[in-house]
């Protein structure tokens, strides 16, 4: 049993070296699968991106799904009766497996290769709205929570797409309450949650910002986070996120 022991355990040095030599020649792998993508900027294999749950028909204004295709520019009933404060949202994804559980790793267990493939999903959704913005600004986290955490995975999101669109990101506005955490919460409860939890401490330039989120589910945090830039007197917000949950 001795020598199958030794065997066992060269095999698995043997492993480590060939993964080490592996991961340096041809490091760039597909977030999801892990298989190999060669040099170049794509994250997400062509498997994987067709095998995603797109959401197709989404709300301009919220992102929510919609029944069918919708007419240009048509918004969701709750969007026409209580226009939220952002002019446009781009959601790319459903919040479903396994585009959940990429957020989730990203989010709690920093697994940060997740950020730049997301980014990479969001800059082919953004479209001519990335020539429309001045700035990014991604949801910030009350500093106990960025302490704990040691990231903001919004930040993690909105780093990528600086370096592609050249895009400045904004600081100066932080969440000056330790919020509740949102999930599990009403709609209505999230709400109150949030009330006056954002403050824009300097002033900002720019006319038209883009918000950026890992995923939207009710919309709270984003409409009171653009209700206070606007307050600030910035002009413009909309706002990119991920996922949308349904």
């Amino acid at each position: 049993m001795r020598w199958q022991k030794i065997l066992h355990i060269g095999c698995n040095a043997a492993r480590d070296a060939w993964l080490q030599v592996d991961n340096a020649v041809m490091p760039q792998r597909c977030a999801f699968c892990g298989t190999h993508l060669g040099a170049g900027k794509l994250t997400i294999c062509a498997g994987c991106a067709a095998d995603l749950p797109w959401l197709e028909h989404p709300c301009v204004r919220c992102a929510a799904p919609l029944p069918g295709l919708p007419v240009a520019g048509t918004c969701c009933g709750a969007c026409q009766s209580n226009p939220p404060p952002a002019s446009f949202t781009v959601a790319p994804l459903l919040y479903e497996f396994p585009v959940d559980a990429g957020l989730k790793a990203l989010k709690f267990r920093r697994q940060l290769f997740y950020a730049p493939a997301f980014a990479q999903l969001l800059l082919g959704a953004l479209g001519q709205l990335c020539h429309e913005v001045d700035a990014l600004l991604p949801v910030p986290l009350h500093w106990r929570r960025l302490a704990y955490r040691g990231y903001n995975q919004a930040n993690e999101l909105c780093k990528p797409i600086a370096r592609r669109t050249g895009l400045p990101i904004i600081s100066g506005v932080a969440r000056r309450r330790a919020t509740a955490a949102q999930s599990g919460l009403s709609a209505s409860a999230r709400n109150r949650n949030l009330r006056g939890a954002f403050v824009v401490r300097k002033r900002i330039v720019a006319r038209h910002v883009l918000l950026v989120d890992d995923v939207i589910t009710t919309g709270a945090t984003t409409r009171h986070l653009a209700l206070a830039l606007l307050e600030q007197g910035v002009a413009k917000v909309s706002v990119a996120a991920v996922a949308r949950a349904a």
